[in-house]
């Protein structure tokens, strides 16, 4: 009989099926995955010690740098953090172009989500350049409102940077008339692809159970079957006030997590579609005027406590924990990164699948290694 034994294979830190520089330790018995160790922090930059030694107004711009496909995420939920910490009110109008961009946001990152996971598959390109193709006229709306594509940094305490430039509106529903044909092509192409199916279905399966006793979040922990989204557990912002469900799978597969996605989108375009239609009508400016000089957002001195103000981002859960001892920058500023927390089942989802298989799993997860590491 032919001897065998495992042996270890080392994917990553530069290797681009794994999404950054991070680095997977497998073990293998043939091709069957045995054990998975990930190893991280080749991106660690003190993101975290940096702002503790910055005003709070000069953390937001690095706030756009930790998942840099959805700076506008990272911003919103850093500024409800510090305005629950200093006690400042946002006017509706304001909160109404928070949610449009973070929705916007999680449409980009699905689309985009999902092309890169096609690639993992095998799938070179085509896909991707579908989704990127939307994502591009989501940035250029962004920049038009930020004058920024990537890095945005459009919020403020109190509410966001300036109002919509009036060439806005139109782009927008421009864009609102031609995604849910780009959807519809999507589920066409995707939904019985048998490439896909084949590679998706049963694999990478994360039990409910082991997703709650990891703490994933976002569509991770959905397509497990646990409809947990913040925009309704937590009932930030205005989303109490709007009309959307929550898409969830029932094995917690691939498969399920591509569907959810999927769904998401459209659950985005319902919100969008609800604010573009109440905008108009919305109370208060862009910003609370007692916030709106730059010399009050620079000069901010929250009392001395603590506080965490969180989002549903399109990756999951992203929290920021915040201290003030009084002064004008934060004594303790710790991030809940959703991508960070989503990679820590990996060996859980990886193990007894083939080595082919780790790639597109760890594809499925969406993680950003900004945010990961920080």
């Amino acid at each position: 009989m032919l001897k065998t034994q495992e042996f270890q294979v080392n994917i990553g830190p530069q290797h681009p099926s794994t999404h950054g520089v991070f680095r997977m330790l497998v073990t293998l018995d043939g091709e069957t995955v045995v054990e998975l160790k990930p190893v991280f922090g080749y991106l660690h930059r003190n993101h975290e010690q940096l702002a503790e030694v910055s005003t709070y107004i000069q953390i937001m711009p690095f706030t756009d740098r930790l998942d840099y496909f959805n700076s506008m995420s990272n911003n919103f939920g850093y500024a409800l953090a510090v305005e629950k910490l200093a006690g400042i009110e946002v006017p509706q109008r304001a909160n109404y172009l928070r949610v449009l961009m973070a929705e916007l946001t999680r449409i980009q990152n699905h689309a985009a989500a999902t092309g890169f996971l096609l690639n993992d598959m095998g799938a070179w390109q085509t896909p991707l350049a579908f989704g990127m193709r939307e994502r591009e006229k989501i940035l250029d709306l962004f920049e038009m409102a930020s004058g920024a594509r990537m890095m945005c940094n459009y919020f403020r305490f109190g509410g966001v940077w300036r109002d919509l430039p009036p060439e806005f509106m139109p782009q927008l529903k421009g864009l609102m008339q031609a995604l849910p044909r780009f959807f519809d092509e999507s589920e066409l192409l995707l939904r019985e692809n048998e490439i896909l199916m084949s590679r998706s279905i049963g694999v990478g399966v994360l039990p409910k159970e082991v997703a709650l006793s990891y703490s994933v979040s976002g569509p991770l922990l959905r397509a497990s079957g646990v409809p947990y989204d913040l925009r309704r557990a937590d009932g930030y912002s205005v989303y109490p006030e709007l009309d959307f469900d929550i898409p969830v799978g029932s094995v917690g597969d691939v498969y399920d997590r591509i569907l959810v996605r999927m769904a998401e989108m459209r659950e985005s375009y319902k919100i969008i579609q609800q604010v573009i239609e109440r905008l108009p009508d919305t109370e208060g400016g862009h910003i609370n005027p007692a916030m709106a000089s730059m010399g009050k957002q620079k000069a901010l001195k929250p009392a001395p406590g603590d506080a965490y103000g969180r989002v549903e981002g399109p990756k999951g859960e992203l929290g920021y924990y915040l201290v003030s001892d009084g002064s004008d920058t934060p004594y303790r500023y710790k991030i809940r990164a959703p991508s960070f927390i989503n990679l820590s089942p990996l060996a859980d989802m990886c193990r007894g699948y083939k080595i082919a298989d780790v790639i597109v799993i760890l594809g499925s997860i969406d993680i950003v290694l900004g945010e990961v590491d920080r």
